[in-house]
């Protein structure tokens, strides 16, 4: 059985913010939230961790960024984010379960938000959190392993996956105005609504798409390509620039 492993919330209210203004966050709702979103996780047929809330790290809910995990390998990254880099320790140790372990190092910054997995691809995308020396060390470290890296170009979001990810091997769901889409040749491109530029960022489990309820017309786009579409709720991770991918890594 594949598994999901996520971490209970903690402080969302002192998240790191980039393009968002800071507002009000409801903590009893984000945990109910975040239990909704497990489940639906474990209706996918994942096995799901929840890991305690990491005291002092208010972004370590969005276990995402702090790792790549790959079919042979799982990669530790060092985040864009300074008050972010004691997260990479506290997952170490539950990855190292499932996968044999490399990890970046300084001057290296790079957010597991910003990398899609496409193929034996992984596009790498160039954001405020994500520097070009991360790139090139992630590059060097998966080269044995088989695996090419892409840079893409990202502004007006905060990582990548805020504006794109695969929705199969032939199709990116995608907000063109924040993710240079031309480096995805081969690709078709599915475009959000434009009235929901936040509605690309979403959980791709073969037919299944686990994406935000914020984003209906988005979601009627992607179920008219066949796909099942199973809408959550996740307000309050919106408030502080989170979307269903940020809050698990899923290892097959």
């Amino acid at each position: 059985m594949a598994t999901a492993i996520t971490r209970s919330p903690g402080n969302l209210a002192g998240c790191e913010l980039t393009f968002k203004d800071r507002a009000p966050v409801d903590e009893r709702r984000a945990r109910l939230q975040h239990e909704a979103y497990r489940r639906a996780l474990a209706d996918l047929a994942f096995d799901v961790v929840l890991l305690p809330e990491l005291s002092g790290y208010a972004d370590a809910v969005f276990v995402e960024d702090v790792a790549i995990v790959l079919d042979r390998v799982a990669v530790l990254t060092r985040p864009g984010a300074p008050s972010r880099h004691g997260e990479v320790d506290a997952i170490a140790e539950v990855l190292a379960e499932h996968r044999p372990l490399e990890r970046l190092s300084a001057p290296s910054v790079l957010d597991g938000g910003d990398v899609l997995l496409a193929g034996d691809v992984l596009y790498v995308g160039q954001s405020g959190r994500t520097n070009h020396a991360g790139l090139k060390e992630l590059a060097h470290t998966l080269l044995p392993h088989g695996y090419r890296i892409k840079a893409v170009t990202v502004a007006g979001c905060l990582h990548l996956k805020t504006g794109c990810v695969a929705l199969d091997e032939g199709t990116l769901l995608a907000n063109p105005d924040w993710v240079d889409t031309s480096r995805f040749p081969g690709f078709e491109i599915l475009a959000v609504d434009p009235s929901e530029p936040f509605g690309a960022n979403a959980v791709v489990v073969g037919k299944s798409v686990l994406l935000s309820s914020a984003h209906p017309r988005t979601a009627e786009r992607v179920a008219e390509r066949g796909f099942e579409v199973h809408l959550l709720e996740l307000s309050e991770f919106e408030q502080v620039e989170a979307g269903p991918t940020c809050l698990s890594l899923l290892v097959g």
